[in-house]
């Protein structure tokens, strides 16, 4: 009888998820990720591949799980203005972990000489771009906003906004500067 895998894949993933989070693919070792999943080397590799397949399945599972759900339960619970500006803040939140997004801390740290990391993190950032244009349109066709306001180009000033954001709540944790870049982002919807 063939040897069976005696680990839940998932829960192995997102404790690879964890720690790539917090440090980074490059800072984050191999031995590190056998620690934190508590699966011997030759399980992960012979389960998962190598540790930037690991990654890049780590990085998929965040975007699925983090990005897509949080937009997707915004658009269905809220209106598009109040959508647009609890996004905002929450990549402005200022905690203890800071983390940040893990989108963006890959697109620093690898999207610029890993092609398939650039791909995911562009797609995510495309997607993130088109819920604002969709919050944008929907807000109009509701009155709530302008019709001045520019759908497109707004959409790709928020999405600069956001990313600004995700970096300076790790770089400069400061309340009053990040809810400043709040406002002046969720003005653009006036």
């Amino acid at each position: 009888m063939p040897w069976e895998k005696q680990f839940n894949r998932e829960e192995v993933l997102d404790k690879a998820m964890q720690a790539f989070w917090s440090r980074g693919y490059e800072a984050t070792s191999m031995q590190e990720l056998v620690e934190r999943t508590g699966i011997n080397r030759g399980s992960l590799y012979a389960t998962y591949g190598d540790k930037r397949a690991l990654f890049l399945a780590a990085l998929r599972m965040y975007d699925d799980r983090m990005r897509r759900k949080r937009l997707a339960a915004l658009e269905a619970s809220s209106p598009p203005r109040e959508a647009v500006r609890r996004l905002l803040e929450a990549f402005a939140e200022v905690s203890g972990e800071k983390r940040g997004c893990f989108l963006t801390n890959t697109a620093l740290e690898l999207a610029s000489h890993d092609a398939m990391a650039r791909v995911i993190v562009a797609r995510a950032q495309a997607e993130i771009e088109r819920f604002f244009e969709r919050m944008i349109r929907k807000g109009q066709a509701e009155g709530d906003i302008p019709a001045r306001v520019r759908p497109k180009g707004t959409a790709r000033g928020l999405l600069a906004a956001l990313i600004g954001l995700a970096v300076l709540s790790r770089s400069r944790p400061d309340r009053e500067l990040l809810a400043g870049i709040v406002e002046e982002a969720a003005g653009r919807l006036d």
